[in-house]
């Protein structure tokens, strides 16, 4: 697959199978839409492409945070295999500013040529929001595309959207999140050297920056998965900021890896959160620490069948 950024930088001359959207968090219905991309891409030989704007300019803009689910290199990776291409498009003001008429002709049908065109219910473009569904099934037979319009997913009578998962994210309720979204919540980064406490205590741990760009679930305790060198190994993580031992305020994901006895320093992880078991607390000291954490892993082991 081709990661390209902006759309001036797409040059292949092919008809396509392309759909539009801001894509965070590639949840279960956003799946709906590149399975029907992946079809016309395998039946009829067109080019496949998911086009995501990306919103954080206009954020910036209007500064406001703009926390994602995925960054786009998560989201790269994780349509890697699937389709041929992923259009990283930024929000910026010549996109905000074009007629969605010029957007259907000048860009979905000069640009990308597209045959087949997969959208969601709700999907708006152009200036002011002009452009939706409607006006993308009136210019089809003129512009020589087929419109496909995709219902939306549900979970529990709730439409699933970017907006629900980051509501259940934020309260915590990981699996809720990990079912909307068809794959385990992750966070991925550098192994970073620490203070080596976790060591000391019995339980080497590693320490990984988030990105700021990324949407934490609460400071706590999570039963966790981690993918090292391509191998997974369960364990448990902490995010937070370590209130028992340091001052430093600074936002890590630690994780005490049980089967895991190598070196990750500087090796890019992934760890994935599976169930919250615990909100981060100030223990009295180390001892009653290193007490909870036993519970931790034995709580976390038996979830795992270990």
């Amino acid at each position: 697959m081709k990661y390209v950024k902006g759309i001036e930088a797409y040059q292949d001359t092919r008809n396509s199978a392309i759909t539009l959207g801001k894509f965070d968090g590639l949840h279960l219905g956003h799946e709906l839409l590149v399975s029907r991309v992946e079809e016309h891409q395998a039946q009829d030989g067109v080019v496949g492409i998911v086009f995501a704007f990306d919103m954080r300019g206009l954020y910036e803009k209007l500064n406001k945070p703009y926390p994602m689910l995925l960054s786009n290199e998560e989201k790269a990776a994780r349509l890697n295999g699937r389709v041929e291409y992923f259009i990283d498009c930024p929000f910026d003001e010549q996109i905000a500013s074009m007629e969605a008429e010029d957007f259907i002709e000048k860009v979905l049908v000069d640009i990308f040529h597209a045959k087949y065109i997969v959208v969601g219910t709700d999907f708006h473009f152009g200036y002011q929001k002009r452009g939706d569904v409607r006006m993308l099934a009136k210019y089809a037979e003129r512009c020589g595309y087929e419109l496909t319009i995709v219902e939306k997913e549900l979970y529990k009578n709730r439409e699933i959207s970017s907006t629900y998962v980051k509501e259940e994210l934020l309260q915590g309720q990981i699996e809720t999140v990990n079912k909307m979204l068809g794959y385990s919540y992750m966070i991925n980064g550098i192994v970073e050297h620490g203070k080596q406490l976790g060591r000391k205590l019995g339980f080497p741990t590693m320490n990984v920056h988030p990105s700021d760009e990324k949407l934490l679930p609460p400071k706590g305790v999570y039963m966790v998965k981690v993918r090292i060198d391509g191998i997974w190994y369960h364990g448990i993580g902490n995010i937070g900021v370590k209130p028992t031992v340091t001052e430093e305020k600074r936002m890590l994901v630690e994780t005490y890896l049980f089967e895991y006895t190598g070196n990750a320093y500087g090796k890019n992880v992934r760890i994935e959160l599976h169930k919250f078991k615990r909100p981060e607390q100030k223990f009295a000291s180390v001892t009653e620490l290193k007490d909870q954490i036993d519970q931790d892993i034995s709580c976390a082991k038996e979830y795992f069948n270990l």
